[in-house]
């Protein structure tokens, strides 16, 4: 903890929830408990666990390790540009996007012998059974 007063620290499931990195209070007291998140290096497995300017976070979200430093403690879960405003990010900036990692197929192209045979298909082996 710092010198500073209590009026400056914050629960730490409340700031995630203020500064919009996750959806819901609940969530963030879930993903605290779940030992998501480390406060300057010391890891939290307690919502309740206090915070204030100054402290460094860090935590996984999706697939990208997020680095902040608590600039403001915040009243109220403001719009984005707001909760923008609580921290610093320090995080390395995302992987560059050069495709989408699951493109849908493409329909009626397959192989030759790939996949579910056609009709036509389907009554030459037919045909081809027949004669055994």
């Amino acid at each position: 903890m710092s010198a500073m007063g209590d009026g400056d620290r914050i629960r730490i499931d409340k700031w995630l929830w203020h500064a919009r990195f996750l959806k819901s209070r609940t969530l963030a007291g879930k993903f605290c408990q779940a030992g998501n998140v480390r406060v300057n290096d010391a890891l939290i497995t307690k919502a309740h666990a206090t915070v204030g300017p100054g402290d460094a976070l860090t935590f996984a979200t999706g697939s990208r390790v997020r680095v902040v430093k608590i600039k403001a403690v915040g009243n109220r879960r403001g719009p984005a540009p707001e909760a923008q405003s609580l921290y610093d990010d320090l995080s390395p900036p995302p992987p560059p996007k050069t495709e989408r990692p699951f493109a849908p197929a493409k329909t009626g192209e397959r192989e030759v012998g790939a996949g579910r045979p056609t009709k036509a298909e389907r009554r030459a082996i037919d045909k081809l059974r027949e004669r055994d």
